[in-house]
């Protein structure tokens, strides 16, 4: 079935990040997959990470199909387009229906993308992983391909206003190699390797983004571990 709005979608993303005049620094592209299912697993510290996730698959001519809560897909804007792209409602008191979507699409050669998470991390580090990516890997027989976000929290993220002036954002992207899912290995045990990579992603994005904070007025979006002001992980949301 031919894709009649994705591709404009993204071609309106990618005008108003040059708009934006968004830095980007991107990395790993050549681990996505040209053909086949997986499953697509990121960190997640803004409303907009699914854009720039999708963003790193472009090269490998990919179309990536999200899972996202189901209040999106009730949104009169964002609603018939999440629709219209193919991704996949969440409704967490219904959730195997979103599962049984999902499995369908990886089996019928599809990336699905995944925030293990579950919500956006207000510390911007990693919260708990949720098992279901690897599930969902192991039952399909696809990989799992780890990816780390750094630098979109500055334009749009839980507790703070939206920030998308002309201010030229570096963000910074990373992609890791597939990581297999057997279906023998224990579902915890896939989800703890991943975890770690995504970690070990993330601190290399973090290494290698180009700018530090300003002043102390601009240090909420660095972590407290990193010398930012940001909330502790134990009591971030």
């Amino acid at each position: 079935m031919a894709e009649l709005v994705y591709p404009p979608v993204i071609g309106f993303a990618r005008t108003a990040f040059k708009a934006l005049d968004l830095k980007f620094d991107i990395a790993g592209t050549e681990n996505i997959p040209r053909r086949g299912g997986a499953v697509l697993v990121s960190n997640h510290i803004g409303y907009l990470d699914f854009i720039f996730c999708g963003l790193a698959a472009l090269p490998a001519k990919r179309l990536v199909r999200f899972m996202a809560k189901d209040s999106v897909f009730r949104h009169k804007v964002s609603g018939p387009l999440m629709r219209a792209m193919k991704h996949i409602p969440v409704d967490r008191s219904q959730g195997v229906h979103a599962y049984r979507h999902a499995l369908s699409a990886l089996r019928g050669g599809e990336i699905i993308g995944v925030f293990p998470e579950a919500t956006i991390s207000e510390s911007f580090t990693l919260k708990t992983f949720k098992s279901g990516a690897a599930r969902l890997a192991q039952e399909a027989g696809v990989p799992l391909l780890p990816m780390a976000l750094w630098g979109t929290q500055r334009l749009w993220t839980k507790g703070h206003k939206r920030d998308l002036g002309r201010n030229h954002f570096p963000i910074t992207i990373r992609v890791g190699e597939p990581i297999e899912a057997p279906a023998e290995e224990q579902t915890d045990k896939i989800t703890d390797r991943l975890r770690l990579r995504v970690q070990d992603l993330l601190e290399a994005a973090q290494r290698a983004y180009p700018v530090r904070p300003k002043g102390p007025d601009d240090t909420w979006w660095v972590p407290a571990h990193l010398g930012g002001t940001a909330p502790a992980p134990r009591t971030a949301g």
